[in-house]
């Protein structure tokens, strides 16, 4: 199995019995791992909430920074925030 498939399988184990989790928790995640298979990368892909956020269905930027903030808590990305349109922010997977 390649690693990038790798990412999704052990995510999905793992949030099987993580109750802390949510849909949107779930849905922002698969959709950040998307555009990663998207662009090719292997473990790393730089994103923008603008294209992210109809992607994972998620309508409001409250809920979207919610998610975001705890998937790094709970140690399933490291996310590096940008402030830039331009260059996007940068999620590493930690599965």
């Amino acid at each position: 199995m390649k690693y990038p498939e790798a990412i999704l399988i052990r995510f999905l184990e793992k949030a099987g019995n993580d109750d802390r989790l949510l849909p949107s928790h779930i849905s922002l995640f698969t959709s950040v791992y998307y555009l990663l298979r998207k662009t090719g990368g292997e473990n790393e892909v730089k994103i923008s909430r603008k294209k992210l956020m109809p992607l994972a269905k998620i309508s409001s930027i409250s809920t979207y920074h919610r998610c975001m903030s705890e998937l790094v808590a709970l140690g399933y990305i490291i996310y590096e925030p940008s402030y830039n349109y331009y260059i996007g922010s940068k999620i590493v997977f930690n599965t």
